[in-house]
């Protein structure tokens, strides 16, 4: 099996091209933006062309929720519209393509969570930009996968829990928001479950896939602290105390109903703070 992967240098690719790399079926070319650029639709169809993969994977994305506020073009050019053409020419060589959403397609007001099916509604541009490309994509092509994950946390790149480490550094009181609640994704832990995804070969779809076990973005805190044996004070605000530019879901628990279910999100914290040496 041909694998391209889009994305390579990013959290979720970095890991995905570590997860793929060691199996000798697989021929997988991996590449960064300066590789190949998502958004030139004639450089993405003369690559495919020549190269002819089975399976595309595009991890490329931009991310940074609150930055998206303010490039909204640009959001919607990379995560939304790069994707039509990607499907376009994944239909045309007869290739399957995969894209990684987000929780925040959801508008975050279904108390129970969300299934692979419920109805969408962003309130935000990054989700506005990702839930664009799960529409563009399912319009081109009839071969897709479409994976939604939340609240993603490894090596490459900043998030939540090297934040938390960062400013339990700098401080000796922090506040984190306690009114919004999800399932937080070790980077590591995904990409070995796509890995097994796509050797086992499973139905084109939409599909959930997170580490397990509902939390809340302070108690999340409170056990990175807890486990790495950190004393800082923690002050519980809610998200109209703590500001930010993006708004975000108040519930954006995913439910996976498809899948064998990924490990317990603190197992996952754990071998992540061994990772990072915290442990």
């Amino acid at each position: 099996m041909k694998i391209l992967l889009l994305g390579k240098n990013g959290l979720l690719g970095n890991e995905l091209n570590r997860a793929f790399s060691p199996d000798e079926s697989i021929d997988l070319i991996a590449l960064g933006h300066d590789g190949l650029d998502i958004t030139d639709e004639n450089a993405v169809y003369e690559f495919l062309k020549e190269e002819k993969p089975n399976l595309v994977i595009n991890s490329a994305a931009f991310t940074y929720v609150d930055d998206c506020e303010t490039k909204e073009n640009f959001v919607m050019d990379v995560n939304g519209h790069a994707n039509e053409h990607l499907a376009k020419i994944c239909h045309k060589i007869d290739a399957k393509l995969m894209y990684f959403s987000t929780d925040y397609v959801f508008d975050g007001e279904k108390d129970d969570g969300y299934f692979e099916n419920d109805k969408t509604g962003p309130i935000n541009v990054y989700g506005k930009s990702k839930l664009l490309g799960e529409t563009l994509i399912q319009e081109n092509t009839d071969q897709f996968y479409i994976i939604r994950t939340s609240w993603l946390f490894g090596m490459q790149g900043k998030n939540f829990v090297k934040t938390m480490l960062e400013l339990a550094n700098a401080k000796k009181t922090i506040s984190v928001v306690n009114d919004q609640i999800g399932k937080p994704t070790y980077s590591h832990d995904l990409a070995k479950n796509v890995f097994n995804f796509v050797k086992t070969g499973y139905d084109f779809g939409i599909y959930h896939m997170t580490n397990e076990r509902v939390t809340s973005w302070y108690d999340f805190a409170t056990n990175i602290f807890r486990i790495a044996k950190i004393n800082v004070d923690l002050i519980p605000v809610t998200s109209k105390e703590f500001s930010r530019p993006a708004k975000r879901p108040r519930i954006s628990t995913l439910i996976n109903t498809k899948l064998p279910p990924m490990r317990d999100h603190l197992d996952a914290l754990t071998s992540y703070l061994k990772e990072l040496k915290i442990i």
